[in-house]
C-alpha cells in the first residue's frame, strides 16, 4: 500500500489494515533494543512488510507505563535515518509515533506519512497547526495521565462515555485548525490510563466509539491486561493479542496495530471471512 492507496482507503475503509510496530527503543516494554541499529530495523521492516504489514509505525521514545521523556534531538536521532533509509527501497506507508511536533515535522521531511499522536494534540500546541499546514492524516489517541503516571490508580465514571468526549472535543480542535475529518483516525488507547477491565470494556463496547463514524485503531499487542489475565510473559500472549483482534476486528475495528504480523495477518483473514468479507 502506498500513500494514494492509503488516502483512498481513509474516504471508504473497507478491508483491515495491519499496523506493524517498529520501536526504536532500548526499554519498550515488549521489543526494548531488539532494533536498536539502522540495519536490524530496516530489516525487520522488509520482514514486516513481507508479512502482510500496511503501516510501519515508527517510535523513538518509549511510552510504557512509568517511562520518561527523551530530549527531542535524541528522538530525532533514532527514528530519521531509519525513515530516510526505509524511503531508500520502498514507498510503504510509514507512521511517525510521537506527540512532539519537532519530532514530527522532521518525520513528515523525511517523507513519513502519518501522525500518530498518542496524546491525541494535548501535549504539544504546535502539532495541530503543523498536521494542519502538511495535511497527512493524523491518529488521536486517548490517554489518562501521561506515561510516566498513567497507571497509577486510573479511574472513570464512564469509561466509554468519557473516550468520546474527549475524541468530539479534539476532532472539534482538529477542524477549527483546517484538518479535515476524512484525515482523522481514533485510537482508544488500549492500555494508556487504563485497568485491566477497562481494556476489555473497550473492546467490548468498541461500536460506540465505531459509531462516530471516523475509522477505529486498536493496540492490544503484547500488553500487561493480557499478561494479567493469562498469567502471562510478554512473549507468550499471541493466542491473546489474536483473541483481542478478533473481537475488534467484529465490533468494528478498521486497523490493528501489533508486533506479530504473520500471525495477525491470517488472523485478520479468517476474522474477515467470519464478518463475510471475501
Amino acid at each position: 500500500m502506498n500513500d494514494s492507496e492509503f488516502r483512498s482507503w481513509l474516504l471508504s475503509p473497507s478491508r483491515t489494515l495491519i499496523m506493524g510496530i517498529l520501536n526504536l527503543t532500548p526499554d519498550s516494554f515488549s521489543d526494548g533494543g531488539h532494533y536498536n541499529s539502522i540495519q536490524k530495523a530496516l530489516d525487520h521492516t522488509i520482514k514486516m512488510i513481507e508479512s502482510g504489514a500496511d503501516i510501519i509505525d515508527i517510535g523513538g521514545e518509549s511510552t510504557r507505563p512509568g517511562s520518561k521523556p527523551i530530549s527531542i534531538n535524541e528522538e530525532i536521532d533514532r527514528t530519521i535515518p531509519v525513515i530516510e533509509e526505509i524511503r531508500k527501497i520502498s514507498d510503504c506507508i510509514i507512521s511517525i509515533d510521537s506527540y512532539k511536533s519537532e519530532v514530527v515535522k522532521a518525520a513528515l521531511n523525511a517523507n513519513a506519512n502519518i501522525v500518530n499522536d498518542i496524546s491525541g494534540l494535548t501535549f504539544d500546541e504546535n502539532m495541530v497547526k503543523l498536521i494542519s499546514e502538511k495535511k497527512v492524516p493524523l491518529i488521536i489517541m486517548h490517554m489518562k495521565g501521561k506515561p510516566l503516571d498513567m497507571q497509577k490508580n486510573p479511574s472513570y465514571n464512564n469509561l466509554i462515555k468519557e473516550i468520546c468526549n474527549f475524541f468530539s472535543k479534539q476532532i472539534q480542535l482538529a477542524n477549527s485548525a483546517g484538518i479535515d475529518s476524512q484525515n482523522i483516525i481514533l485510537d482508544p488507547g488500549i492500555g494508556f490510563g487504563k485497568r485491566v477491565e477497562d481494556n476489555f470494556e473497550i473492546i467490548r463496547e468498541l461500536q460506540q466509539i465505531c459509531a462516530m463514524g471516523l475509522p477505529v485503531l486498536i493496540g492490544p499487542s503484547r500488553k500487561s491486561f493480557i499478561g494479567e489475565t493469562l498469567s502471562a510473559p510478554t512473549a507468550d500472549r499471541i493466542e491473546g493479542t489474536m483473541a483481542t483482534i478478533t473481537a475488534s476486528l467484529m465490533n468494528g475495528a478498521k486497523i490493528v496495530r501489533v508486533h506479530d504480523i504473520k500471525e495477525t495477518q491470517r488472523t485478520v483473514s479468517i476474522s474477515e471471512r467470519i464478518m463475510g468479507f471475501s
